[in-house]
């Protein structure tokens, strides 16, 4: 896929019509400057502007994608499938985001919470196993957080996510991550019953 071969031909097609950069972005709901950028070939429109930008200027996916015209009309049920593949497209990365958050979320309610054990235990002379335990755990949950977020972000995830045998994978460091949190638990809590004792 040439990108600078579709800006070109995307330029042609606004030329054509006599618009400008700023009033194909206005009748398009995007900026001015997305749509220097598609003609530009720096960025590509995601597959529901295509839809959108095949319907504007009365040609085909194909045709933008390819960067020229040819004779044939975008049929309805291909219109109607690639609409359908936009909204799914649309509904994942709603809920990747609403996934990231949370997980950022959590993340920063971790720190602060480890940052307040930290203030605390300045002014104490010694602090016992649980407590230091209960302050490395929300680090270390707000590390591990910043951290998925990354991988998030940058769609490692995602490639893992869709390999064979991922669930599985998934699964398994679920519960050992689960096996460890709770074994540290005990641990502390051991200790801190032996030291008072």
């Amino acid at each position: 896929m040439d990108q600078v071969k579709i800006g070109r031909f995307l330029k042609e097609l606004r030329s054509a019509r006599g618009l400008t950069q700023e009033q194909a972005a206005e009748q398009l709901h995007v900026s001015a400057r997305t749509v220097s950028r598609w003609e530009t070939g720096s960025n590509m429109p995601d597959i529901a502007t295509l839809v959108e930008l095949a319907e504007f200027f009365d040609v085909s996916i194909p045709e933008i994608i390819d960067g020229e015209r040819k004779s044939e009309k975008m049929d309805p049920k291909e219109k109607e499938r690639l609409l359908m593949v936009a909204d799914y497209s649309e509904s994942e990365r709603s809920l990747l985001m609403q996934r990231v958050l949370l997980i950022s979320s959590l993340g920063l309610i971790a720190l602060l919470i480890g940052f307040v054990l930290l203030f605390v235990s300045f002014g104490m002379e010694s602090t016992g196993p649980l407590h230091k335990c209960m302050e490395g755990t929300c680090f270390g949950f707000a590390g591990g957080a910043l951290i998925t977020c990354i991988l998030f972000a940058s769609g490692v995830l995602s490639g893992i996510r869709n390999s064979g045998g991922a669930r599985r994978l998934a699964h398994i460091v679920g519960v050992v991550s689960a096996i460890v949190t709770v074994a540290c638990i005990a641990v502390c809590l051991m200790l801190t019953i032996h030291n008072q004792q």
